[in-house]
């Protein structure tokens, strides 16, 4: 069994972050720029600015649906502060 990768994708174009889970992360990533996932073909273009990789698709999809709360979100500006203070779109 391999590895369950939650990541998160940032929008050029208006710094929206969009989170996901897949297990092969490279073919997923071609997917988004390709413009092949309705959520954020209008968005592109978009950089990986964050991953981690779990053993079991249970713990990803968990992982994935915490950063999706309220607490979740303040965590993950949190954890990710620095490089968002410096990526200033606007």
């Amino acid at each position: 069994m391999g590895f369950m990768y939650l990541y998160i994708l940032q929008s050029r174009r208006d710094g929206r972050l969009y989170i996901g889970v897949t297990n092969d992360l490279r073919r997923r990533l071609a997917e988004h720029r390709q413009g092949k996932n309705i959520s954020t073909a209008k968005r592109r273009p978009l950089d990986l600015i964050y991953f981690e990789g779990h053993r079991s698709r249970e713990d990803a999809e968990r992982r994935e649906r915490y950063f999706k709360t309220s607490k979740g979100k303040v965590a993950l500006r949190q954890m990710l502060r620095e490089y968002l203070a410096s990526e200033s779109l606007f």
